[in-house]
């Protein structure tokens, strides 16, 4: 049996009808052949679309081997013990050269009833927003099933939800229930449930390359979202150097943003979980148990549970997200 280290994965690239280049522009990842990518998966344990090692001894092998061989050392104790052999996390990143549909994800309660699945609660760190940009979250004003449905049957569903401007640096918390959309002109990473439910509620009478358009699940979506309105939908943080700034925290995961321009130590002695760093911006090399690994702008890294300290020697003035579960 290898011992573990800090593993990074074959990214998994999805065009979409709303896709772009920036993947490749400012990410620096080809998705040839592929006409656009909306889409990556960097870090999946979803059926179907497993990540795969991509460096080290254990290169080929995909996630869900790797939680079966090494379980609570790859996960952490308490993480193996409420998740199994499933990884509760999916990390993308996302690409708006068009609005995506507004949408609603269900919770768990409701996923499990349906779909015999989690639900999906995410969040989202705006790396490049072009000017203009701007995306959906919530409601604008004190809602319910009964005026929402009037609203959606006379064709004014924009009219009741909050539209956010975006700039660059900009994080939103988005829980199972919340209807939402990503803007065109965004470019984001998104940190999830393993989950791939979504209730799509309007496309904007879109159409694919032979004339159809994408399924509707007006019904479903009813039980799923969240009527309530909330006085503010954008994480309210400020930058600090050298520290970790907390952007949200849920029952499926932490997130932090940590921008340095200096050597930093992290110790995750006390936190018995993994943990995944996303880059982008600079370039950081991760020393662990007298080693190292060198990590750019647009990957992700998962962080063994069994790895409890670690030194980032990075580049100045790099940025990268750090996720895991408490």
């Amino acid at each position: 049996m290898s011992e573990l280290y800090p593993l990074k994965f074959e990214t998994i690239f999805k065009d979409k009808i709303w896709g772009g280049n920036k993947i490749n522009t400012i990410l620096g990842k080809d998705f040839s052949p592929l006409p656009n990518c909306g889409e990556t998966w960097e870090i999946s344990g979803v059926e179907g679309n497993i990540s795969v090692v991509s460096e080290g001894p254990l290169k080929g092998k995909n996630l869900k081997d790797l939680i079966d061989t090494y379980r609570d050392k790859l996960t952490g104790k308490k993480v193996y013990d409420r998740f199994g052999n499933e990884f509760p996390l999916l990390v993308k990143f996302i690409d708006a050269n068009d609005d995506l549909s507004i949408q609603v994800h269900p919770d768990d309660k409701l996923a499990e009833k349906r779909h015999s699945s989690f639900g999906k609660t995410e969040m989202w760190y705006v790396f490049q927003a072009d000017p203009g940009s701007k995306l959906i979250s919530g409601f604008n004003r004190p809602m319910d099933k009964e005026s929402y449905l009037e609203h959606f049957n006379n064709g004014k569903l924009t009219d009741i939800l909050n539209v956010e401007k975006v700039s660059d640096g900009d994080s939103f918390f988005i829980p199972a229930g919340r209807v939402h959309t990503i803007g065109k002109g965004l470019l984001l990473a998104e940190i999830q449930q393993t989950s791939d439910i979504t209730y799509r509620i309007y496309d904007f009478d879109r159409t694919d390359d032979q004339g159809n358009r994408r399924e509707l699940h007006v019904e479903e979506a009813l039980d799923a979202i969240d009527y309530q309105f909330y006085d503010q939908y954008k994480i309210d943080y400020q930058n600090k150097l050298n520290e970790a700034v907390p952007l949200a925290s849920c029952p499926y995961f932490t997130t932090n943003k940590i921008q340095a321009n200096q050597t930093i130590e992290r110790d995750y002695t006390d936190l018995d979980s993994f943990v995944i760093y996303v880059c982008f911006d600079g370039i950081l090399d991760i020393k662990y148990n007298q080693e190292s690994l060198s990590v750019k702008k647009g990957e992700a890294i998962l962080l063994p549970a069994c790895i409890q300290k670690v030194i980032l020697e990075a580049s100045p003035d790099f940025k990268i997200l750090e996720s895991y579960i408490k």
